[in-house]
């Protein structure tokens, strides 16, 4: 089965990861490069997505559709990045998710 694996970052993710010092992100930084390493196998692509206010949002509403510049996403919280992965089942997606070691939360959805 195909998963996509979203990481999403919360406001206070994003506040803590700016305060750390230099060699505590580096840390940060080669604790998620292990994850994907230990992964490997199971990973089928992925990658991190530029900071959401980079984005363009196309609502379709009323037979039309509204471009905006930005999210403009109701919440806090932003996906940062994407790994799709096969696996026998959900209980192994949920595993691998759980491993994440960044992002507080992983959101996962079938790839169908």
């Amino acid at each position: 089965m195909k998963y996509v694996l979203m990481f999403v970052e919360t406001e206070q993710f994003a506040r803590d990861l700016e305060a750390m010092g230099e060699s505590e992100r580096q840390a940060a930084f080669e604790q998620v490069g292990r994850w994907f390493a230990e992964n490997a196998a199971h990973i089928v692509h992925h990658a991190h997505l530029e900071p959401a206010e980079t984005a363009t949002t196309v609502r379709l509403e009323g037979g039309g559709a509204l471009v905006t510049d930005g999210p403009f996403v109701e919440g806090k919280e932003v996906v940062s990045g994407y790994a799709e992965i096969e696996v026998d089942d959900l209980d192994q997606a949920i595993a691998i998710a759980r491993a994440w070691p960044a992002c507080p939360v992983v959101e996962i959805r079938p790839i169908t």
